[in-house]
């Protein structure tokens, strides 16, 4: 998968899931350049900010985030920063 085609799926995924009022993500793939272990997944970035999100906590958001990204996490995500 290219590196839009990530950004594009994980988008997806976010805003079917959590329909955030605030996305961003940003691909920092290029700053992790020949990093072991990434056998060509990518690195990046997250802010996101939902009302399905509010009442959990720091932990049960990183971990609904992960659940709605595990396809993904599997084969195209090598690192991801979250920020909710």
């Amino acid at each position: 998968m290219q590196p839009e085609e990530r950004i594009n799926a994980i988008r997806e995924k976010l805003e079917q899931d959590f329909h955030p009022d605030i996305l961003e993500i940003e691909d920092q793939s290029h700053e992790h350049a020949g990093h072991k272990g990434a056998d060509g997944k990518g690195h990046f970035s997250l802010i996101i900010e939902a009302k399905s999100l509010e009442d959990l906590s720091l932990l049960q958001k990183h971990q609904a985030i992960y659940k709605s990204l595990d396809d993904l996490l599997q084969t195209e995500i090598h690192a991801l920063s979250i920020k909710v």
